[in-house]
């Protein structure tokens, strides 16, 4: 698209048209975005200037869903410092020019609802202006600031640990011992208090590295973290909660503790996460890890039958261009030794070669030149800059839908070619030697436009996506077969948006049947998504109209009215600050209470779904400790609150490993008190479960056995027995994905590609397959021949393949009842009540209702011929769920395909849920293997579930946890020129009811995952179709704003510079960056052996799989804009690469504190930037602070803030930072806009 930057001075007499409206008496900027070729449609923009080059005035021309300008007013204190963040707010459009600020106040006022519609950051009165406190927007909010204290530490206050440091094996060997205590006044103490009074407090060194981090000062549940480094500045052992107040004997330090170990580049070779065994990297002379091998793999006991190494092949510029297994028993320091002395070949680089390797029938256009090269099986190949030879049913288009979208190719003279790019991935899958092949297309403007997916079985998926001038997604069309010979399936979908980009209706057409409208939606001032009408192929006549209410802070408050539910199927609301219900809900506990929160925890939620006549209303309330994990979940119906029914009660060990669990069921017939069906008693070794107990002996819930069984573990980790519930044996593929469960004798097996993807489920003889989307299910003939009852299945019936499944944004395609299902989700994106038109009226009947059926009568002079029958509602299933994700007793009314229940992820016929890295388990609240992402949140137990806070966070792939509230940081109905207050949600806060709308976040590395989880080439890639054809289940009616907003969908590629280039330079980066980001572009390193540095990771996934790289559902991806604010007496040249528009991580500058640039957010957050992270905020006035120095100088200093659009997956939200809503951006960003700021 194109901008225009117009800057406009006092001495400015006259304005182009397009500007004629502004102030002229005003220092002003204004910007114009071009929407469309020619400049017809834009996004208009101006910041107005004060004397002092300040900007009091940000406003947004007519980008109100109404028309109307979005104003914000910018005030100062009496030192000339932003204190006060006011929100933007719609004033009457005067086609840009300046408003009156006392209008605009009293305005924001009102349309927010509230006295207090802005922030206050309380700073210190000294040069540093340091924040001494932060004071949210809103009235409820005033006596519940957080603050901030800085000190230094107090004799005998933090433990002091040491290591003696030698030399063996080439690698460094470090010797941990508790050397006293710190002297007083040798750490820097920063002391965070949130608005609930709960404390987090870190110590550093003088050289910044973070020594201690403390939680719950003051409180009996007092959490530390210690991270010890040897005399080179390299951190060797982090020491968690459960470690610190024992001694450090090797046992400890195995279970308990994370170690590593470093060579003579500084680069980390070996390392140690607890309960994990080993694990070991080998890099070249250009610090790329080649190899990588875990503690299975030096064993016979793994996918290959062998020992041997993970390697990774790259080209010439850094990009891994094929992966696989290396046959060898060779140690690490041989391995290593074998790469220094390489002379032949000596930059260890692969090149294109024309004549192919062949492996299984696959041709592979590479050389075998690099190391390894010797015997190896290779498991994904990717190409770049031109297409390798296509198969013979493989054609690049001219042209993808219209005839302005070009498709490029490297024809000779053209001035733009694929050269760079990503052309085309080959993928393996690990059970058995099926591959699937897929070639992208790309658009004149270097968009990515087109695919065409071979799968293993022979048939394909192809996309194809018509993109307007702004990057917005107008029309999608996927061709799809399952096998060659299979009829094709044709998906179309339609996206209209309003002029600033904000998605209107989303429409959906299988083959040639009649188009069915999946959303209609409206938006109110602010942008936020007010009533989004669902289903219907008329576009006034939707099957449920679903309302959304929020809080002056931007929280969704409410979904529907559970008070007044009229024609609605179900309501939901959320409480933060608020408590309706009992405050002791269950006398048994006195000490757990409901208590209003300010942090942003939720304390209440209550829901009603209209499947029963005048159902009662359901409630429960949250109980949390002072580390704010969840401490109970109480379930209140109205009539009888307290009768106990459903509650769950936790507490933890200090590293967050349960100790105990109770949990009661429903209330039984003629009993005035719930019972109590679980007491269950967790016993561990580190933070391995060992055994579980079940001191309530009921046999309803968890197995009750008089001597529990021992739950084992392989060297990796992961569980392979629980003989309580059954499972005598699970194994697991070299992902750590299991490939096969044992189950009472009955055998559950997988089958997964290289990248990760789960392709095929075979439970029994019940085969289920998992194809760009598409979820086919051996199916019997008298599956789908009742009308919703129950189905009586004859056992003699032949079952055939059939395609069950087709994912939409608002929940699927029943293809073989051949109706659209419609999904109500919660905040948590669990599925809570379905439905679907199964008579084709237009209403839906929410519960069994008399018809009269009537045969015409053979005479015209008789009566016709009619019976009075009872028919089933039209609800499918209805679904409650413990705060832990097991499931109510009572929920399930039909038999169903569709098994996306908690977390919208698929649950597995063993009880277990499918979150792509891992599997979950309900009923005891934990995961079966360590966190692939474990050292991102290193206090942790590595089993632990989503910080043992379900209510507030979830897991989107089984990586890592994560608050779905801090993507929705940012108000959207502004521009980029606003400085909105990061609580506030953009267009879309509907996404703080389905979290899953940021559905890419952790999107990198590709190692693992079942529901669409991308392989590392096709999440730098091919997500972006993932964000076109929807992924998942994906909320179209949270569609983002276009260019104009804060939050939006653009689906332009950007610079054709990968994010990871520097990594060439950088040890072990690749594949750390790998791990934790996704782009459009494919970085440095993208696809590589998945233990090699980072830790495998998955795409996210909420509903249906996805395979590679086919989506077909929702509105194109969401992308946030976000800020980094740059002064000019910034260290070394990181003034001189904002001017550019590029910002580099610490980590990539100098020797890090870790192994090279860490990945520890917290450790980031509390000041050792030497990360892979870049710091980005979601509030402009934030990265103003640090542009002009207004938090560390007194008269502040001239700076630069750089702005950029990412797309969801590209950027992580910091839940380690405190009011500086920090996103984090790793490895090198390129081509953000640069603009220039005064203090």
């Amino acid at each position: 698209m194109k901008k225009i930057l117009s800057i406009f001075g006092l001495w400015v007499a006259a304005a182009v048209s397009a500007q004629g409206n502004l102030t002229a008496t005003e220092n002003y900027i204004y910007s114009k975005t071009c929407l469309n070729g020619d400049c017809t449609k834009v996004s208009e923009n101006v910041q107005y200037f004060d004397s002092f080059g300040r900007p009091f005035q940000a406003v947004s021309i007519k980008a109100s869903p109404t028309g109307k300008d979005m104003v914000q007013h910018i005030p100062y204190d009496s030192h000339g410092r932003t204190v006060d963040s006011w929100y933007p707010v719609p004033m009457s459009t005067l086609n840009g020019a300046v408003q009156d600020t006392a209008a605009v106040k009293t305005n924001a006022v009102t349309v927010y609802g509230d006295n207090r519609p802005f922030s206050h950051s309380v700073l210190e009165n000294s040069p540093l202006s340091r924040v001494l406190g932060n004071i949210a927007p809103g009235q409820d909010w005033q006596s519940h600031p957080s603050t901030v204290q800085y000190n230094t530490n107090t004799t005998g206050e933090v433990k002091k640990y040491t290591v003696i440091s030698s030399w063996l094996e080439g690698r460094t060997e470090a010797v941990p011992s508790e050397n006293g205590t710190y002297a007083g006044g040798i750490l820097i103490k920063n002391t965070v208090t949130d608005e609930d009074q709960n404390t987090s407090v870190q110590y550093k060194n003088k050289e910044g590295q973070v020594v201690l981090t403390r939680k719950g000062v003051g409180t009996a549940l007092v959490t530390d973290t210690y991270y010890v480094y040897n005399e080179y500045s390299q951190l060797v052992y982090v020491i968690p909660p459960m470690a610190v107040n024992t001694v450090l004997s090797e046992t400890v330090l195995d279970n308990l503790c994370y170690q590593y170990r470093y060579d003579g580049w500084n680069r980390m070779v070996e390392k140690k996460l607890p309960g994990k065994g080993w694990e070991y990297i080998v890099y070249d002379k250009q610090n790329r890890p080649v190899l990588s091998q875990d503690a299975v793999l030096r064993t016979t006991n793994n996918s290959f039958g062998t020992r041997g190494w993970m390697f990774t092949k790259y080209d010439q510029y850094g990009r891994a261009v094929y992966t696989g297994f290396f046959a060898n028993t060779a140690t690490r320091q041989t391995m290593q030794n074998a790469l220094d002395n390489m002379s032949a070949n000596a930059g260890n680089n692969e090149k294109r070669s024309t004549t192919p390797i062949i492996q299984n029938g696959t041709e592979i256009y590479y050389t075998k030149e690099a190391f390894p090269t010797g015997s190896m099986t290779i498991l994904s190949v990717n190409y770049y800059d031109t297409y390798p030879p296509l198969p013979a049913d493989v054609n690049i288009p001219d042209y993808i839908i219209n005839q302005d979208q070009k498709v490029l190719n490297n024809a000779a003279g053209a001035v733009v070619t694929t050269q760079g790019m990503a052309t085309a991935s080959y993928v393996k899958n690990i059970e058995d030697n099926g591959w699937t092949k897929t070639f992208l297309w790309y658009d004149n403007q270097a968009r990515p436009v087109g695919s065409h997916s071979i799968n293993h079985l022979g048939g394909y998926s192809k996309t194809l996506s018509e993109i307007d001038f702004g990057g917005l997604l107008k029309r999608s069309i996927v061709q799809h077969k399952r096998l060659s010979a299979d009829p094709e399936k044709l998906i179309t979908q339609t996206f209209d948006y309003d002029n600033q980009g904000r998605l209107l209706v989303q429409k959906h057409q299988i083959d040639a049947q009649p188009e069915e409208i999946l959303t209609r939606n409206e938006y109110n001032e602010l942008s936020q998504l007010k009533t989004k009408k669902v289903g219907g192929t008329a576009i006034n006549l939707p099957l449920q109209t679903v309302d959304y209410s929020y809080n002056m802070r931007g929280w969704l408050t409410a979904v529907n009215d559970p008070d007044n539910l009229g024609t609605d199927l179900f309501a939901y609301r959320v409480k933060y600050n608020t408590v309706e219900g009992l405050q002791t809900p269950n006398t048994d506990y006195p000490g757990l209470m409901v208590k209003p929160k300010y942090n942003g925890s939720i304390v209440e939620v209550d829901w009603k779904t209209s499947t029963q006549e005048n159902e009662p209303l359901k409630r429960y309330g949250y109980s949390y400790d002072t580390l704010n994990r969840l401490s109970a979940g109480f379930y209140q119906k109205a009539g009888n609150e307290t009768g106990k029914e459903y509650f769950e009660i936790a507490d933890y060990d200090l590293n967050g490993n349960m100790m105990h669990l109770k949990r009661s069921e429903g209330m039984l017939a003629g009993a005035s008190i719930a019972t109590v069906i679980d007491n269950l008693k967790y016993d561990y070794t580190g933070n391995r479960l060992i055994k579980v107990t079940d001191e309530q002996q009921n046999p309803s819930g968890y197995p009750f056995l008089t001597v529990p069984n021992t739950i084992t573990y392989d060297d990796n980790g992961n569980m392979k027995t629980h003989m309580d519930k059954g499972i005598s044996s699970i194994q697991y593929n070299y992902l750590n994905l299991p490939k096969q469960i044992t189950e009472n004798a009955q055998v559950t097996n997988y089958v997964y590609r290289a990248d990760g993807t789960k392709v095929k489920k075979l439970f029994g003889d019940i085969e289920t397959n998992y194809l760009d989307g598409f979820q086919y299910k051996s199916t019997k003939p008298s599956e789908g021949s009742s009308d919703g009852g129950l189905v009586v299945i004859d056992p003699n019936e032949v079952a055939v393949m059939k395609l069950r499944i087709i994912p939409t944004s608002e929940g699927y395609f029943d293809v073989l009842t051949n109706q659209y299902i419609y999904n109500y989700t919660d905040h948590l994106g669990n599925v809570r009540l379905s439905y679907s038109d199964s008579n084709k009226d237009g209403i839906i009947q929410p519960r069994q209702y008399f018809s009269q059926q009537c045969d015409e009568p053979w005479n015209p002079f008789f009566p016709p011929n009619c019976i009075s029958i009872w028919k089933p509602g039209e609800i499918v299933e209805v679904n409650n769920y413990y705060p832990f994700g097991l499931m109510h007793n009572y929920t399930t009314t039909t038999q169903n395909a569709y098994q996306y229940k908690y977390n919208g992820k698929e649950l597995q016929e063993n009880g277990m849920y499918d979150y792509g890295a891992r599997m979950y388990m309900p009923d005891i609240g934990r995961w079966g293997i360590v966190d692939p992402l474990a050292e991102v949140m290193r206090r942790y137990s590595p089993y632990n579930y989503a910080f043992d806070n379900p209510i507030n966070f979830i897991d989107p792939d089984g990586n890592a946890p994560y608050n779905p509230k801090d993507f929705y940081g940012s108000n959207s109905a502004f521009s980029d020129d606003f400085d909105p207050n990061t609580t506030i949600y953009g267009n879309g806060s509907f996404g703080g009811y389905k979290y899953y709308e940021m559905g890419f976040m952790y999107d990198g590395g590709g190692s693992n995952g079942t529901r669409d989880p991308k392989s590392s080439f096709w999440q730098k890639v091919g997500n972006f179709f993932s964000g076109i054809f929807g992924g998942k289940k994906k909320e179209s009616a949270a569609a983002a704003l276009g260019t104009a907003g804060v939050i939006s969908t653009p689906i332009q590629v950007g610079p054709l510079i990968s994010d990871g280039v520097v990594a060439e330079t950088v040890a072990g980066l690749e594949a750390t960056l790998a791990a934790v980001t996704s782009t459009t572009v494919l970085t440095v390193g993208a696809v590589f052996s998945p233990i090699m540095v980072g830790a495998p990771t998955t795409k996210w996934t909420i509903d249906i799989p996805k395979d590679i790289p086919i989506t077909i559902t929702g509105e194109p991806q969401k992308t946030i804009t976000l800020y980094r604010g740059i002064s000019s007496k910034a260290k070394g040249s990181m003034y001189f690469e904002a001017m550019q528009g590029i910002a580099i991580p610490n980590g990539f500058r100098q020797v890090a504190t870790t192994w090279g640039p860490h990945r520890d957010m917290e450790l980031h957050s509390g000041g050792d930037n030497y990360s892979i992270w870049t710091s980005w905020s979601s509030s402009k006035s934030v990265a103003r602070d640090f542009a002009t120095g207004n938090a560390f100088y007194e008269n502040g200093v001239h700076g630069i803030i750089l702005s950029k659009t990412f797309r969801v997956g590209q950027a992580v939200p910091n839940p380690f930072s405190l009011g500086e809503a920090e996103w984090l951006v790793p490895g090198v960003t390129f081509g953000a806009k640069v603009q220039y700021v005064s203090p």
